[in-house]
């Protein structure tokens, strides 16, 4: 991968990873119609990929590290107890991390090569779309509950779902504001819901990969991948500070432009292939 190309992968990660568009699916499909000689069956791929996850993870926690510092503080005051609206959200928070992060470890090499069909990865963006498009028409009506209102079960749910986008095409982003939805929430919570579970997911993902990127065999450097994280997380801080204005503002059909998007995208990549 050249220089130019990582960079290039490091602004659509930052901006893609929050949009709920699938990063993971743009960066199957980027390489593939721009015609990019690049291995992505190499475990260094998905190490990148991982790194410039790290840099959006790093963003989030910048961009809610009032919540977080609160969170934590609550959590050890209480023992671990969910007994106050701080350690019952790090519960929360932890019933929508597990399973995603024990589906992903179970079907790490089946989900792997994925990867290696960009036919596939935009038909699953065309799929993405409809999602994000029928989520918003079938939301929940009402005022839209908070985080407080949210019951573990329902964040264990909105954790399945999640898991859900360990298939690249299907925004992780995406399909946790809609889960949210589903389970009464507004969607400013369910934004805040869904990037606050961004970071441990990601963060557990980095331990796991990155260190492939110390593999003498590499086809990325480490230097390179490490600035490459910086940038896609100033990208995805960026993206952070737009979207939650844009959740906050709107509260209906929200989802709707991202899913005709990715519904545009992926039958102009068909046709792309098939020409």
């Amino acid at each position: 991968m050249s220089t130019l190309h990582a960079i290039l992968f490091a602004i659509m990660q930052g901006i893609s990873e929050l949009f709920p568009v699938s990063s993971l699916g743009h960066g199957v499909i980027l390489p593939d119609l721009l015609h990019w000689n690049l291995d992505r069956q190499d475990p260094s791929f998905l190490a990148f990929m991982v790194m410039l996850h790290l840099g959006t993870a790093l963003a989030l926690f910048i961009y809610f590290y009032r919540d977080w510092l609160s969170l934590l503080g609550g959590f050890i005051r209480a023992g671990g107890r969910p007994v106050t609206p701080e350690s019952r959200l790090v519960w929360l928070l932890i019933a929508g991390t597990v399973p995603a992060g024990l589906i992903g470890l179970l079907l790490e090499k089946k989900l792997r090569a994925l990867f290696g069909s960009t036919t596939f990865v935009l038909a699953v963006l065309i799929v993405n779309g409809i999602i994000l498009i029928a989520g918003d028409m079938m939301r929940q009506s009402g005022r839209g509950r908070t985080l407080d209102e949210l019951s573990f079960f329902g964040a264990l749910k909105i954790g399945l779902v999640q898991a859900l986008a360990l298939i690249p095409g299907i925004s992780r982003s995406g399909v946790t504001l809609i889960a949210g939805l589903r389970q009464g929430l507004s969607y400013a919570a369910s934004a805040r819901f869904a990037f606050l579970l961004a970071t441990p997911i990601i963060g557990a993902a980095g331990v796991l990969e990155v260190p492939k990127l110390l593999h003498e065999k590499s086809q990325i450097p480490l230097s390179l991948a490490l600035g490459c994280g910086l940038l896609s997380g100033f990208f995805a801080y960026l993206s952070t500070w737009v979207l939650m204005r844009y959740f906050n503002k709107h509260e209906i059909q929200a989802l709707r432009p991202f899913g005709w998007y990715c519904i545009g995208l992926g039958l102009v990549g068909l046709l792309l292939r098939l020409l």
